[in-house]
């Protein structure tokens, strides 16, 4: 039986510069590796001397499809540093941010990057072709999160309304309810988009993972909550590093992630969703259940509709809190700088999302650490990218690859889209003892 190499040289339809290498020897993979070769960025280092104050608007620039998560996990840890808690009003239209980054985040994904797997066109474009209607469904609900991050955040990408202590302008009773008629239409989209998601073929495949999410008790996560898992944790933000590891693989310039003395884990919508499907809204409960995944889900072919499920939550809750919205009497509170240290979890659409800020007197950043979700999946990723290409290993070679693109494409890793599709380079050999009839 040959040795076979199947390696990817740049994947599409992630977001990011990444590669896939998968070796197999006489019918056995041995070795699988999800390769992210795109440079080092040091925004790490470029916070370091910057006022507290900066943090919001240059992580926003880490990723231009999640700006809000590492917006609102810097806020919230520069808060933890000064030691204050913004409530009421100002913090439902945290929420309300929150909620407008999920739906834009996971219908970018469902519709254009995740659901050609499932019907085998190479894009979304090929895709529109055969099913307008539905790629039409997914950029009018992503159009309805956009609509919401705009309004709160000032813009649709990398928002500018964001601060410490708050915001710098806050929306009308009006803004708001003008904002609230936009959204309610999609509801039924979405509910129609979940109904055709269940009729995608879904690989038979599940995983024993150790899910990693918030859990606040009272509310589906976004930005507070304890950080829990599968293997028993239960902590908050500030002891997440006692327990958590990164560490350097040669073949990435992400850093790999391990819960200390449980190995790899899961964060992400399968993770939230574990702990978390009690506390979904009534459409959302309702619309699990007609998935029958009510009692959760370790197969993560079917994130895509752990995704829909989630829009679906997030509009309802963008409604909930539209409804009650008081206006604030300011903006923002006041926050004063101290010696600190500062930490945060919140819940980016990809999964867990770290941040810890070491401060001086004046509130300059002395030292600052950063955890995106897919640092955290990569070793997961590749745990599963070698057990599906073990069980689909009798599939030719283009077939095979296909399977393990979408493998990684579950995970909806934040390594932004590329532009041209994949390169496949087969090496074949034969083992000495292999007869050559196989």
């Amino acid at each position: 039986m040959p040795t076979r190499t199947i390696k990817v040289d740049y994947l599409a339809r992630v977001e990011g510069e990444g590669a896939l290498s998968l070796r197999i020897r006489d019918g056995v993979v041995t070795d699988a590796k999800l390769k992210i070769f795109e440079p080092p960025r040091f925004f790490e280092s470029l916070l370091r001397g910057r006022a507290f104050t900066e943090a919001p608007d240059v992580t926003a620039r880490i990723c231009g499809i999640c700006p809000v998560a590492y917006q609102m996990s810097a806020v919230h840890a520069m808060e933890n540093a000064a030691g204050i808690c913004v409530t009421g009003p100002l913090r439902d239209l945290r929420r309300l941010l929150y909620c407008g980054e999920w739906i834009e985040s996971h219908a970018l994904h469902v519709f254009l990057l995740h659901a050609p797997d499932f019907l085998g066109f190479d894009d979304a474009v090929a895709m529109a072709r055969d099913h307008g209607d539905i790629v039409k469904t997914g950029l009018a609900i992503k159009k309805a999160g956009n609509a919401i991050v705009s309004l709160i955040g000032g813009r649709e990408i990398h928002p500018i309304n964001i601060r410490v202590g708050g915001f710098y302008r806050t929306p009308s009773k009006n803004e708001l309810k003008a904002l609230a008629r936009t959204l309610e239409p999609v509801l039924d989209d979405v509910v129609k988009a979940l109904h055709w998601a269940q009729t995608l073929p879904f690989p038979d495949y599940e995983a024993p993972y150790d899910f990693v999410s918030l859990f606040h008790g009272e509310e589906y996560p976004f930005n507070e909550g304890r950080i829990v898992s599968t293997s028993g944790l239960d902590i908050s933000a500030d002891a997440y590093e006692n327990h958590f590891i990164e560490y350097q693989e040669p073949h990435s310039t992400a850093l790999h992630s391990l819960i200390k003395g449980h190995g790899a884990y899961l964060v992400g919508p399968m993770a939230r969703f574990h702990f978390n499907r009690a506390l979904l809204t009534p459409m959302a409960t309702m619309a699990a259940k007609e998935a029958d995944l009510a009692g959760g889900c370790v197969n993560p072919f079917k994130s895509i509709l752990i995704r829909l499920i989630e829009i679906l939550f997030a509009l309802e809750e963008a409604l909930r809190l539209i409804d009650n919205y008081v206006e604030p009497e300011s903006p923002a509170i006041a926050v004063e700088p101290k010696v600190s240290i500062g930490h945060s979890a919140t819940e980016a659409p990809r999964g867990l999302l770290y941040h810890r800020y070491c401060l001086d007197a004046v509130g300059d950043i002395l030292e600052a650490k950063i955890v995106p979700p897919t640092s955290q999946n990569q070793k997961t990723i590749e745990n599963d990218l070698k057990d599906v290409a073990q069980q689909y290993v009798a599939l030719p070679d283009e077939e095979l690859q296909w399977r393990c693109e979408q493998t990684i494409r579950n995970y909806d890793p934040c390594i932004s889209c590329s532009a041209h599709f994949l390169k496949l380079n087969v090496e074949r050999q034969r083992s000495a003892e292999a007869p050559h009839g196989n």
